[in-house]
């Protein structure tokens, strides 16, 4: 009787050691133009962290703040544009909230150049132009490198530009997906996703004319894991995940 009570003991603790810790979950809100980069530097840092799980949900700023205002289960907001993350920080939602990165427009076009781009100036030309909804952070940018333009080429040049508006989407990708597919002739992007394009050309918009884009990042003031969040804030503003940023068209604080 001792021997099968030790061997059924026996196999109950071996069990025990085969069994695998459960995962570790932190749920990261970032803006759709962090995807790719994001996607690497999650990549590195479980791999540097056994057994936890980064959880990415990417969408625009004014949409993760609406989900973080009606309690989504998130631990880290980033957003890119300052005015949602100073929202939240009012409402009590979110600690803190330094400069992640920095990232500026520019604008691109399908590798055949329909409408025959050549720098900036040119936009009144272009037929089909795609940019960002008034209410998402690169559209909000746009319109203010609009406004500027039309101090140096002539005050027409913002409406000219705006009536060649086909298109305004809800976030940066969807904007350039429009180029890419040849059903747009231009779109005005974020610098970081033409980089990541090898089927569009971009053309610089003039540094006097362009915005300086922060991304800010913050722990919400909820969350379960409070380590984990601390952990992957000090991971991706880390000197090493700074270098990632740069070569994917970021521009570090």
């Amino acid at each position: 009787m001792r021997l099968l009570v030790l061997s059924a003991i026996l196999v109950l603790l071996a069990g025990c050691g085969d069994r695998q810790p459960e995962s570790q979950i932190v749920n990261i809100y970032a803006a759709s133009s962090l995807a790719d980069v994001f996607h690497e530097l999650a990549r590195d840092f479980e791999a540097e962290h056994f057994g936890v799980n980064v959880v990415l949900n990417f969408a625009g700023s004014q949409v993760l703040r609406l989900q973080i205002e009606q309690g989504a289960e998130a631990d880290v907001f980033v957003s890119a544009n300052p005015d949602h993350m100073h929202a939240l920080v009012a409402a009590g939602f979110i600690e803190g909230s330094p400069v992640l990165t920095r990232n500026e427009l520019t604008l691109i076009v399908p590798l055949n150049n329909p409408a025959e781009v050549e720098s900036f100036a040119d936009l009144p030309q272009v037929e089909r132009l795609v940019i960002g909804t008034d209410n998402v952070p690169v559209g909000r940018y746009t319109r203010d490198v609009l406004g500027l333009a039309g101090q140096r080429f002539g005050a027409n040049f913002e409406s000219q530009v705006m009536e060649r508006v086909v298109s305004e989407e809800s976030n940066v990708r969807l904007a350039r997906a429009k180029v890419e597919l040849g059903e747009a002739a231009a779109a005005i992007v974020y610098r970081s996703d033409a980089v990541l394009s090898d089927q569009i050309r971009s053309f610089p918009i003039p540094d006097e004319l362009n915005v300086d884009a922060d991304y800010l990042i913050g722990m919400l003031l909820g969350t379960q894991a409070p380590d984990l969040a601390e952990a992957w804030i000090d991971y991706v503003l880390s000197t090493s995940s700074q270098k990632i940023f740069d070569q994917y068209g970021f521009v570090s604080p």
